[in-house]
């Protein structure tokens, strides 16, 4: 059976004065796109405008506000805000005996979608909710209907209330599968989150998705196995979960001192200046931190604010604030620490709510009992630049950078990292010199011996393996810790190893066929490869040289 086009009489709207004022304010940046770039697609869509059917033959939605008169011909239909008001204009024009009949099409979709943002709200009329949240701050929205729904919705809000609905449009990329291909029922490469959830919970596919947003607008490429149905990503985001549930335990069963005890030893310490160098520190990066996530928030850099939230929660707070506090418990100074540990988790777990809100409303219930209210109506954390010290944060990197150091002589010795071994500090700064002299158990973390701090290098007579932060010289001694002629066989094995991987890589990178045909990020990726299996062969070298 042929298929062939069947004229109607529809409804129309004409869109030129609607697009003339959407323009107008496009001219104001009203509304402003983030990514920027979305804005030259929205200006062409208004700028070569069509008149809009908004007629559709549907069974449900918005009914065209129209009423025809039953029994006369040729007559022009009534448009009315109500049954009520069409009787009245048609009684009017055609006597009171006069019998209407309501077109039975449907307003376009797109139609009733562009009068949410004030309609729902009360207007017409003044209401409070209109007043207090029109326009609103942010829509948030996909590319492919940048059209359909925001500029229906700019255009109809000028033209009924004059304003522009919204300031901001931020757009979204989109979820891509495995092999970077957009998701469809047709292709069969959905990934069902529900799933997701249920294996490593709602705030862990929350977290990857948002962390995995390298900037406004871009596609995430999800990281699934189809045949073991895991995530790695997701899966990491867990562990994330369970690293900041298992301190918040570890902190919540260590508090000893009462709320008062610890507030008072907090602000005596601090009048008193005797705070020590690690609470600073942590005090110092949690305030950095809220500043730059307000920045990166305000700038819709979502991704990237909540990778700064997890790099501060896992390796400032847990890996190094709570692993450096654990001695002073029970001390003079733990109810200092105890106060600062739980005035950092509080802040953390506020900073972290958007993105994970179900395990963070569920510690500030633990934390914050006495409230008896949602972590979801407390004030967002807000930065105190009195503890923000670029002084402190360098003397302590110090100290990080040593204890690295130590942990790697540690590893290339082959020595187990909870074997104690003697150190020995060399520093010709004065200041470098007083920082070791009073933070020396800090390098406790490292399990050592001894510590030996010297001004100039010492003679020693065995073998050391030596490393260098900053104006510090890290000297592990040997002879009495390892067999040397076993390690010199395992250094050279290393180096081995590591040369014939650095020649394969090489070769590829020399080959003319790689690097015309490879993906560029691949061919960095090779490069930066080489460059670490350099340094590597060259230390390598040098720890033979000593041996």
């Amino acid at each position: 059976m042929p298929v062939e086009p069947y004229l109607t009489t529809q409804w129309y709207v004409k869109m030129e004065p609607l697009a003339e004022r959407a323009l107008e304010f496009l001219t104001r940046q009203q509304p402003h796109f983030v990514p920027e770039r979305w804005e030259k697609v929205y200006r062409d869509w208004l700028e070569n405008i069509r008149d809009w059917c908004i007629s559709r033959q549907l069974w449900w939605g918005h009914q065209i506000p129209a009423w025809y008169v039953v029994g006369e011909e040729n007559t022009e239909p009534i448009v009315a805000v109500d049954e009520a008001e069409a009787y009245a204009l048609a009684q009017e024009r055609y006597g009171d005996e006069v019998q209407l009949q309501r077109d039975e099409d449907m307003l376009d979709t797109w139609f009733s979608a562009g009068l949410w943002p004030f309609s729902t709200m009360g207007w017409p009329e003044a209401t409070a909710d209109l007043a207090r949240y029109y326009p609103s701050s942010v829509l948030v929205t996909g590319f492919d209907i940048i059209f359909f729904w925001i500029a229906r919705m700019t255009m109809m809000a000028g033209q009924l209330t004059g304003e522009v609905p919204f300031k901001d449009v931020y757009i979204t990329g989109l979820v891509r599968d495995e092999k970077g291909q957009k998701m469809s029922k047709t292709k069969g490469n959905g990934i069902d989150p529900l799933e997701l959830m249920d294996k490593y919970g709602t705030d862990a596919v929350r977290f990857t998705f948002q962390s995995a947003i390298s900037g406004a607008g871009q596609d995430i490429r999800m990281d699934y196995n189809r045949k073991t149905q895991e995530s790695p990503s997701v899966e990491a985001a867990r562990n994330f979960a369970n690293k900041l549930w298992n301190a918040a335990r570890f902190v919540l069963l260590k508090l000893q001192a009462s709320p008062e005890q610890r507030e008072q030893a907090f602000q005596q310490a601090l009048a008193e200046d005797r705070l020590e160098l690690a609470d600073r520190w942590i005090l110092g990066r949690l305030n950095k931190t809220i500043a730059q996530v307000h920045e990166l928030m305000t700038a819709y850099e979502l991704g990237n604010a909540v990778k700064l939230i997890y790099s501060f929660i896992w390796d400032d707070y847990c890996d190094w604030y709570i692993e450096l506090v654990k001695s002073r418990f029970g001390t003079p100074t733990g109810a200092v620490a105890e106060y600062i540990l739980l005035e950092v988790l509080t802040a953390s777990v506020k900073l972290l709510h958007p993105w994970m809100p179900h395990i963070t409303e569920e510690i500030w219930q633990a934390v914050a009992q006495a409230e008896n209210t949602s972590i979801s109506i407390q004030p967002y954390p807000t930065v105190r630049p009195e503890w923000v010290d670029d002084a402190v944060e360098t003397n302590f990197a110090l100290i990080k950078g040593i204890v690295r150091t130590i942990r790697n002589l540690k590893a290339e010795a082959g020595l187990a990292p909870g074997q104690p071994v003697p150190i020995h500090l060399v520093t010709a700064s004065q200041s470098a010199h007083q920082l070791l002299e009073h933070n020396q158990s800090y390098l406790s973390l490292v399990k050592l011996s001894a510590i030996d701090l010297h001004e100039t290098f010492p003679q020693l007579e065995e073998k050391v393996f030596a490393g260098v932060e900053g104006p510090v010289e890290v000297l592990l001694p040997l002879t009495e810790l390892v067999d040397l002629a076993n390690l010199r066989v395992k250094l050279e094995r290393d180096l081995t190893k590591k040369n014939k991987q650095a020649e394969s890589l090489r070769q590829r990178l020399n080959s003319p066929d790689y690097r015309d045909r490879a993906p560029e990020d691949l061919v960095q990726k090779s490069e930066q490869e080489l460059h670490e299996l350099d340094q590597q062969t060259v230390t390598l070298k040098q720890r033979l040289a000593v041996l």
